[in-house]
């Protein structure tokens, strides 16, 4: 259903698991762990995995905050995108490398859920992708002490939220690691 012509394949976009990002995430073992459920499935099946990792101010490129977490091992065949917006298409090489890919569908993960994944489920969305969320295998931290919600209200809400979502030509949707395929056409 993508509006990209010719970009039948799906790609698993792993979003900055990173150590200073996810170190007091909700559920971070678990959600790391699903995500390598999920790497082995794309990989096995021969889905794209792509890579994104942010920088900024608090977290330095080349600093161990910045760096992925020992647990999730990206292969060198596997192209890791570098980026300073939430938006992991904001002014980075991410729709080129979809582009050489054919890939017309993303199947989301990584943190954190009220910033970069949900920038990047709507950048992707508009720029005419198909996007599957996997309601568990993102999360966030801890920002209720400034007036937000838990992080179990934000994941819970953002699965809602994005299980309906749609554009022209376009769908969105959410689904367990347990459902996820990366077949062309397949639900999940």
């Amino acid at each position: 259903m993508t509006t990209l012509p010719d970009r039948p394949n799906t790609a698993l976009l792993v979003i900055d698991v990173q150590n200073g990002v996810v170190a007091g995430a909700h559920n971070r073992d678990g959600v790391i762990a699903n995500i390598n459920t999920l790497l082995d499935r794309a990989r096995a099946e021969g889905a794209p995995v792509v890579w994104v990792q942010h920088s900024d101010e608090e977290l330095e490129r080349g600093s161990e905050g910045w760096q992925y977490v020992p647990e999730l091992v990206r292969r060198e065949t596997e192209p890791l995108v570098h980026k300073t917006y939430g938006d992991s298409f904001e002014d980075t090489d991410l729709e080129a490398l979809l582009a050489e890919r054919g890939v017309g569908r993303l199947v989301v993960t990584g943190a954190q859920t009220d910033a970069c994944i949900r920038s990047t489920l709507h950048g992707a969305i508009v720029r005419g992708y198909d996007v599957t969320l996997v309601g568990d295998a993102h999360t966030t931290e801890d920002f209720s002490q400034y007036g937000a919600p838990t992080p179990e209200q934000v994941i819970t809400h953002t699965n809602l939220y994005w299980r309906w979502q749609s554009a022209p030509g376009r769908s969105g949707g959410t689904v367990d690691t347990a459902e996820v395929t990366f077949a062309a056409g397949g639900a999940g």
